[in-house]
């Protein structure tokens, strides 16, 4: 996989500066479809008056940017979401056909209340908050996308894990009638991730239901997906319908196919190149010209104590 091309956007769908700084105000407001609207059953379910009247206000510190978000027709066309085929458009063209509710997960493993939820109980009476995140490529390119969700750690600390729970791992949805990239066997699906549990348990770590004050779109992992900001993007993984809180370290799937290019931390790091480009400079969609990456993708003072030593050491 090399370093795709993405079409240049044009003037009028850049987010306008004072736009995105007065995104709060607007949601203080409440101006904003509900996202029960859009998910039948889920949100909008009795007694929920929708995600806009429950959401937190994050805006402070790491949860916040002043940095232009990505416009929103870039977010939501320009995806690495291979189980729908290997070019960025093929998930905008071709997600639309999966079914996202009902939906289901499967919390198993390593936790006293394992099972097999329905998405709107695990969302029911859930406070979400806003949080604007940069989201970097291994492919050195980056967004910046104001997601809807909640903290993993909230999700874990109701399955409560045992205490021989050290890594959490996520499955994906694979299925070869709606997605084209799993009846060709691209790669070993389903898609597989993992988190060692304090990483999991990070207040940065989030499990994201919507993004631009919209429920997430299928090519952008809906329902569920998880967001790992100082990780590249593949980390992130969409359209959860499984997770397993494991002693033992999960082999990911990148890493098994190509374990010399993807790292298991795969933490973002500017100074350790990926085997095929250069890690140290990035292309912000969006944007001319290349911006410098930085470390942890900027969030090292909330994260390098998870990660002492050499941070090379965690690739």
């Amino acid at each position: 996989m090399g370093v795709h091309r993405y079409p240049r956007p044009l003037p009028s769908e850049i987010t306008p500066r004072e736009v995105y700084i007065n995104r709060r105000r607007v949601l203080a407001g409440g101006a904003a479809l509900a996202l029960g609207a859009a998910l039948p059953g889920l949100l909008g379910a009795a007694g929920n008056s929708g995600w806009r009247t429950r959401l937190g206000d994050a805006s402070a510190g790491p949860f916040g940017t002043d940095q232009e978000l990505t416009p929103r027709q870039n977010a939501t066309t320009y995806n690495n979401f291979f189980e729908f085929g290997t070019r960025k458009t093929d998930p905008m063209q071709r997600a639309r056909h999966m079914r996202t509710d009902p939906w289901s997960v499967s919390i198993e493993g390593e936790v006293e209340k394992g099972g097999t939820y329905a998405l709107e109980d695990l969302l029911d009476g859930r406070s979400f908050e806003e949080r604007i995140y940069r989201l970097r490529c291994v492919e050195a390119w980056s967004m910046v996308i104001p997601w809807i969700g909640f903290p993993l750690a909230d999700l874990l600390k109701r399955v409560q894990p045992t205490s021989r729970a050290k890594y959490v791992a996520f499955e994906t949805l694979a299925d070869p009638e709606v997605m084209p990239g799993v009846e060709r066997g691209i790669l070993d699906w389903p898609y597989r991730d993992a988190l060692r549990i304090d990483e999991a348990v990070h207040p940065l770590t989030i499990l994201a239901v919507g993004m631009y004050d919209d429920p997430l779109p299928p090519q952008n992992g809906a329902p569920l997906r998880l967001v790992v900001p100082w990780k590249y993007g593949f980390k992130s993984v969409k359209s959860i319908v499984a997770m397993r809180l494991t002693e033992e370290r999960p082999i990911c799937l990148w890493e098994e196919h190509a374990p010399n290019e993807y790292g298991w931390y795969a933490n973002v790091n500017p100074n350790v190149d990926h085997p095929r480009w250069d890690q140290s400079r990035e292309r912000r969609i969006g944007e001319l010209g290349r911006r410098e990456t930085l470390l942890y993708n900027g969030y090292g003072e909330e994260v390098a104590h998870l990660y002492p030593g050499d941070p090379e050491d965690y690739w």
